[in-house]
């Protein structure tokens, strides 16, 4: 059996957190998309978008999940579909992320909106699991957790 947040709310509630409160253009910066939790978070990012209508600005960018790949894609697609070089966030672009890791949220200028994928949780459920199993009741099939959505300045809503 397997225990792991549910990816595809995941990138949903990113989308729908943006959609919330303006803004219509939303770029997808993925992980590596030989990893499912990657590909699931940009299928629910793309259905919020299609549910109002919207496409993302810019083609998805897949690639190694770290900090280098990350800022190298911003540059791509600030370089392909954004003028102005002179951006603030969030007054003129909202960034979220995914992990809620403290060294990449807080650390960051301003302080990053992440997805928190309840690793605490998703770790009790699966010692719980192993434990029915050594006593004979094994668990089957993937169990899918919600993740929750950490604001931070990144995204606050201008008044």
């Amino acid at each position: 059996c397997s225990v792991t947040c549910d990816n595809v709310h995941a990138g949903r509630m990113a989308v729908n957190h943006l959609i919330s409160w303006g803004p219509t253009r939303i770029a997808i910066i993925g992980g590596d998309e030989t990893y499912t939790a990657s590909t699931d978070r940009t299928k629910g990012a793309l259905e919020a978008l299609a549910e109002v209508g919207l496409e993302p600005a810019g083609p998805i960018r897949y690639g190694r999940w770290g900090e280098n790949w990350g800022r190298a894609a911003t540059r791509l697609l600030l370089d392909q579909g954004v003028k102005s070089q002179h951006l603030r966030i969030p007054e003129d672009v909202a960034v979220i992320g995914h992990d809620n890791w403290d060294v990449l949220t807080k650390s960051s200028r301003p302080p990053l909106t992440s997805i928190d994928n309840e690793t605490e949780l998703i770790g009790r459920k699966a010692a719980r699991y192993l434990m029915d199993a050594i006593n004979g009741q094994p668990h089957h099939g993937t169990e899918y957790l919600p993740c929750r959505l950490i604001q931070r300045e990144s995204t606050l809503p201008l008044d």
